[in-house]
């Protein structure tokens, strides 16, 4: 980890995250939570202010240091009791069925593994738990121009946003984990270029 990635990386994703065509969506994928809720990729909290009246309490896994800090405000504005519970989604600190649900957003494309840390997720959610999910990834099929500048895009995407790739199967992904996939939009987030906003957003369930 250099200055780069720890002091700047995360003030940049910061902004980038919190740009206002993100808070519907956010509002979106946040509204049926309830109970007590694992986040992976917490981030700077841009979620908190969606988190419905439903939930109860919020495990946030972030290992941003600088991104914990900046959540502050929002942490200290939230009804909802979030605390930093753990800093790697691929190994997570929690017995077996623990969470009624789960959230991530935006995260699945930079975590070094994200078929473990899903299969972690699948691992702390009681029976009938559902993960939430907003990712961006490999567009869908069919828009093999927009797949054919992903692929040219990934490697310099990945080293100046920290690991974050534009070409993961978010879906597939989920299914190679034990998930079955309840609820899925797919579509292009508003103002981004297509390569770099191929959204997923829906509910998966443990299978």
């Amino acid at each position: 980890m250099g200055i780069y990635s720890e002091r700047v990386l995360p003030r940049i994703i910061d902004v980038a995250c919190g740009m206002k065509p993100t808070k519907p969506l956010r509002r979106q994928v946040c509204a049926p939570l309830k109970g007590d809720i694992l986040e992976i990729g917490f981030g700077t909290g841009h979620n908190v202010p969606f988190y419905p009246p439903a939930v109860t309490s919020v495990a946030a896994i972030e290992p941003s240091d600088l991104g914990w800090e900046l959540a502050g405000t929002r942490l200290r504005a939230s009804r909802t009791p979030v605390h930093r519970a753990g800093l790697d989604g691929q190994s997570l600190p929690f017995e077996d069925n623990t969470f009624d649900a789960a959230l991530s957003t935006w995260t699945l494309c930079t975590i070094p593994d994200a078929e473990a840390a899903l299969r972690e997720v699948r691992r702390v959610l009681k029976p009938g738990g559902t993960l939430r999910f907003l990712e961006h990834g490999l567009a869908p099929e069919g828009d093999e121009s927009v797949r054919r500048w992903q692929r040219r895009l990934d490697p310099v995407n990945a080293r100046l946003f920290g690991g974050c790739h534009l070409t993961r199967p978010v879906a597939d992904l989920l299914a190679s984990a034990g998930f079955t996939i309840t609820e899925l939009e797919t579509f292009y987030e508003q103002g981004a270029p297509k390569p770099m906003g191929a959204d997923s957003l829906g509910t998966a369930m443990a299978r």
